[in-house]
């Protein structure tokens, strides 16, 4: 694809290509970017290699193709040129991918976690201080993802709705102007966020996607997915659940400083999705239409949001004083239905470089840089 013609100038590397990342990369090349695919492994990608592209359903109707200028599993091809990288992945992996970029990564590059989950801009800083690397690259991450979007085969993906506001913020707060700049040119929808305690805390993964998998667990194993995740699965009664797992993550945010945004108030913003209670305004979403359950329980809606969106937003509550029962109990049948310590394996106050930091002290980390560690006061 190195003879191909690209009407825009900004290159653009899109890393991992699941459901979303398939999605980005199809939608980027539609609209004439020069987009670099990476994916760990190649054979996951070697069906849209050998096609140079993606198919793409987008929301109107139309199946467009989009045309890739470079596929691959090397990182350093993969970050070579790009003025922007796009990092999305499940949670999970943003510690092997920070590792995988580390030795790579350029002076003025600009790296956005799509999203961050809780606390991804800061385990990426952290990982990258681990390993020396010196580059002055820029990590933002995201609230949320930018598309309701799945993968529809092996070089396909569709698109069923863009959210409206996508909030955004730099690490430190200070470079979010830079990092919008940049990003705006593609996404417009995205818009700044005070720092990202902001982004991390109002991760509405950490309060959909666990408790509705865990709360339909037998219908999941009994249809292997076969209903509306969103539409179905929300009844009532779990709704009621997912307020009051709502209310603990809101109780947290304020405790350090953050108005977070309620559920309901994030689907007005996001979809345009209204109600009298999260019962309604979640059925009021059509971007939630359609979309499936997952067809196993062996998923990242439970192995990726409970310990890198759950986990460490429970662990703040701790460390601040919290009630966070609902969510511990959320956290241990996760832990009991797949046999794993997720508190361990989570993303941990440690992972996040905010062991033994005061309230103040994490809030000048975010917003400068700098901790200031030793001017420590207790909170």
């Amino acid at each position: 694809m190195t003879d191909q013609q690209y009407p825009q100038e900004l290159q653009i590397t899109i890393i991992g290509a699941g459901h979303g990342g398939k999605a980005m990369a199809a939608d980027l090349a539609v609209r004439g970017y020069r987009v670099c695919l990476y994916n760990r492994s190649y054979e996951n990608i070697a069906a849209i290699d050998a096609r140079g592209g993606i198919t793409v359903d987008l929301e109107d109707g139309r199946q467009v193709f989009g045309h890739l200028h470079r596929v691959t599993s090397d990182m350093a091809q993969a970050l070579a040129g790009s003025q922007l990288i796009m990092v999305v992945v499940p949670a999970s992996a943003h510690r092997d991918v920070a590792l995988a970029c580390a030795p790579h990564l350029q002076d003025g590059q600009i790296v956005v976690l799509n999203p961050g989950r809780t606390g991804g801009a800061l385990e990426f800083r952290q990982v990258l201080a681990e390993q020396n690397c010196t580059a002055d690259v820029t990590i933002a991450e995201a609230e949320t993802f930018i598309f309701a979007s799945r993968s529809m085969g092996p070089a396909e993906a569709r698109i069923f709705r863009r959210k409206d506001a996508v909030p955004l913020a730099a690490l430190p707060a200070t470079r979010t102007a830079q990092v919008l700049d940049l990003v705006q040119e593609i996404y417009p929808s995205f818009i700044a966020a005070p720092n990202v305690l902001y982004t991390s805390l109002n991760n509405m993964g950490a309060i959909f996607h666990p408790a509705l998998t865990l709360l339909n667990a037998g219908w999941i194993e009994a249809t292997g997915g076969e209903f509306e995740f969103y539409i179905d699965g929300v009844t009532p009664s779990t709704a009621r659940l997912l307020e009051r797992l709502d209310r603990e993550r809101v109780t947290v945010a304020t405790a350090m400083g953050v108005r977070a945004q309620s559920a309901q108030e994030w689907l007005a913003r996001a979809y345009s999705a209204h109600g009298e209670d999260l019962y309604e305004a979640i059925h009021d979403n059509p971007g939630y239409k359609g979309i499936n359950a997952p067809s196993t329980l062996r998923h990242r809606y439970i192995f990726e949001d409970v310990p890198y969106s759950m986990v460490p937003i429970a662990e703040l509550g701790r460390r601040f004083g919290v009630d966070v029962w609902g969510m511990e109990a959320m956290i241990q049948l996760a832990c009991v239905l797949h046999g794993t310590d997720y508190r361990y394996r989570g993303r941990t106050l440690a992972r996040m470089g905010l062991e033994g930091l005061s309230l103040t002290e994490i809030t000048n980390l975010v917003n400068t840089g700098r901790a200031e560690a030793n001017h420590r006061s207790s909170d």
